[in-house]
């Protein structure tokens, strides 16, 4: 089954490669009836792209073009085609290497499954695949908030520096705004600083370090979710762990619900307003595979970047010999900024996908 298509009814295929001409993605098929532009696409984009001193000195505007399914600044219910074309690609930069094998790249498991790799900086492996999944997400957060749907994603935690906030007393957009406000994408300050202090030395070590992106979805249907194969935390849990980098997937508390008693586990059950409610949120919004209404909670571990300039062992798989390799060029030295709106986006993907499924979004938005 090939593996650059995601979604039952909201569909996502992306295409192109870290240093060919362009990449993009055809969305198959969002309603009838939304109102879309360019500059929609663009404001996700624009958080996701290289830039600033943490992070790649890759120059991308990534400019998004519409092609297709967007007539007079409108969803037709046809596939919308999107294009970013890479301006700043420098494969030359990859002649040296090309038959290095670079340690925690996909350079051998491409080799191994196709026979031949694209060098140019990992091809369809590299991050620079996940343009395409923002342009897409784009789209899947305009429809979530025409239903009254929230999504903020912010850095958890980087090199082992973890921010304590509680979503569930905060209002969203403020978190938004406090993340949005530094480099490292943490709401909290004092912690932001801590964090940007261990990218910095890691950057002059030409070392990387990792860490958690969290990611919140607030007024969530409930009863989004198939039995049994196709629960809705399935499906993200698969959606977040294509992301490149991400190496674990957490819902609701997560690991952490080993080292509790059922007692402290379970969410005691209430009555708001008339309401069935939950008083805690371990469960991150989703019971038996199924939203429950509460928020949905997902946190993704991002490993650390692998492109760093310390000599490490590899193998030249042009003369079969030991050697080493030190990758140079524009490398984050920290992918966990960037990897918020990618993580946001497949989380935006996968609920629009299942409010199709479920019949709350409906094939037009005319008739709303």
């Amino acid at each position: 089954m090939p593996g650059s298509s995601f979604g039952e009814l909201f569909r996502v295929t992306t295409w192109g490669e870290s240093h060919g001409r362009a990449v993009g993605c055809v969305v198959d098929s969002p309603p009838a009836g939304l109102e879309l532009s360019e500059e929609d696409i663009q404001k996700e984009l624009d958080r996701r792209k290289p830039g600033g001193k943490l992070s790649s000195k890759r120059k991308e505007a990534d400019r998004v073009e519409i092609l297709s399914g967007v007539f007079e600044g409108m969803t037709m219910g046809t596939p919308v085609s999107m294009l970013v074309w890479n301006r700043d690609a420098r494969p030359e930069a990859y002649e040296p290497i090309k038959d290095l094998i670079r340690p925690g790249h996909a350079d051998y498991t491409y080799l191994a499954k196709f026979g031949v790799r694209d060098w140019r900086g990992g091809g369809r492996a590299s991050a620079r695949e996940t343009v395409a999944r923002v342009a897409a997400g784009a789209i899947a957060k305009k429809l979530l908030g025409c239903f009254g749907i929230e999504i903020v994603g912010f850095t958890r935690e980087i090199a082992g520096i973890r921010c304590e906030i509680d979503v569930r007393e905060e209002d969203l957009k403020k978190i938004f705004e406090r993340a949005e406000s530094n480099p490292v994408r943490c709401p909290e300050s004092d912690k932001a600083e801590l964090m940007a202090k261990k990218v910095e030395e890691a950057m002059k070590q030409g070392n990387s370090v990792g860490g958690v992106v969290e990611v919140v979805v607030r007024n969530v249907p409930p009863g989004l979710g198939e039995p049994v194969f196709d629960k809705l935390d399935a499906r993200i849990a698969y959606a977040v762990m294509g992301i490149p980098a991400v190496k674990g997937v957490e819902i609701g508390s997560g690991f952490s619900c080993v080292r509790m008693m059922g007692s402290e586990h379970n969410d005691p059950i209430v009555l708001r307003s008339g309401c069935v409610a939950f008083e805690t949120n371990n469960a991150g919004g989703i019971l038996g595979g199924i939203s429950n209404g509460d928020d949905v909670v997902v946190r993704a571990a991002i490993k650390p970047t692998p492109s760093i300039s310390i000599p490490q062992k590899t193998v030249n798989i042009r003369t079969m010999e030991e050697t080493e390799i030190v990758v140079k060029g524009r490398h984050d030295p920290c992918i966990v900024p960037r990897a918020v709106p990618v993580v946001e986006a497949m989380v935006a993907i996968c609920i629009v996908d299942f409010m199709m499924i479920q019949g709350i979004i409906p094939r037009t938005l005319l008739d709303l």
